[in-house]
């Protein structure tokens, strides 16, 4: 029973990495390449929106700062970040770059959630890391300083921001999780699209059901399933689940865009998707069944995530 229990959190978990591989699709066929940032809050607020409909709850006392703090790291700053590495580096580059989340997830679980790195995940992640290097044929010859910096930085931001949300958040729910952070990232992004890229554009109807989508599957549903994997499972485990992100990506391109695949796709992918298997493997053993929660509850003192030692009134907020 709890085999099945951890595969049911395990394949919630992964929806969140298949759907963010299609936000590259779907922005090349449907969405205005030219205000990314705009782009980036027809995302976000939306999402937010919907969730904060579902959870009816607003953050208060220290939740307020902690949820701009984590809004930041893995909405806000992470999709800015993500701007400047994508209009700066090849797209092959910037996905191994940000593959290496799987890495961060292992060393801010083990720092901030005492789950001590194992050889298998280990083992998985540098696997998975490698397949998504060969299967998006990864060139860093004359690379852009700027745009690594970028992309790391995003990498390191929103991995930060996770194991900050499993830290904190035992006691809350994921899906109020999801919109705060959404809600307090929005305004960061707000105030960057409205420096840098002034009003926000006019939409046609393909570019609204293209935002629609990216909305509500991409970051929506996403999200709370993401923040489900960080309260049921390890972080060396979502990091590693993580990696089927550019394989959905490399996929939908050859189904949609007509996007060539060949030898090196198929190793990379196999690679990718053994690597997640390997990493996976031992997450039965009692250790690595701690959860998120377990780790924020067992030090009260520091609560980590939304609620998880809050005051009463913040957890019904």
């Amino acid at each position: 029973m709890e085999a099945k229990s951890r595969l049911r959190w395990i394949l919630l978990t992964a929806i969140a990495p298949l759907a963010w591989g299609s936000v590259y699709v779907t922005t090349r066929q449907l969405l205005p390449p030219d205000s990314p940032l705009w782009g980036s809050v027809f995302r976000a607020v939306p999402a937010a929106i919907i969730l904060l409909l579902v959870s009816r709850k607003l953050p208060r006392g220290q939740w307020i700062w902690r949820s701009f703090v984590l809004g930041f790291l893995t909405v806000g700053g992470f999709f800015a970040l993500i701007y400047v590495a994508g209009t700066t580096l090849p797209s092959g580059v910037a996905a191994t770059l940000m593959s290496t989340s799987a890495v961060g997830m292992l060393l801010f679980g083990w720092a901030l959630l005492g789950q001590r790195p194992k050889l298998m995940p280990v083992a998985g992640a540098v696997t998975g890391i490698a397949g998504v290097a060969i299967m998006v044929g990864a060139s860093f010859s004359e690379i852009n300083p700027w745009g690594v910096l970028a992309s790391l930085g995003a990498m390191t931001a929103s991995t930060l921001g996770f194991a900050l949300t499993a830290r904190w958040g035992g006691g809350i729910a994921p899906v109020t999780l999801a919109s705060w952070q959404l809600m307090t990232g929005s305004v960061v992004i707000v105030v960057l699209a409205v420096v840098f890229e002034g009003p926000p554009p006019m939409l046609t109807g393909s570019e609204i059901a293209g935002f629609a989508y990216i909305s509500v599957v991409c970051t929506a549903l996403a999200y709370f399933a993401w923040f489900t994997g960080l309260r049921h499972l390890p972080a060396a485990a979502v990091g590693a689940i993580g990696l089927l992100n550019p394989v959905s990506g490399v996929v939908l391109g050859v189904l949609i865009a007509g996007e060539p695949f060949g030898l090196s796709q198929a190793a990379g992918m196999a690679l990718v998707i053994a690597g997640v298997a390997i990493a996976l493997s031992r997450s039965h053993t009692p250790q690595h069944r701690a959860t998120a929660l377990t780790a924020a509850s067992a030090q009260p003192s520091e609560p980590a995530s939304a609620t998880s030692t809050a005051p009463a009134t913040a957890r019904e907020s």
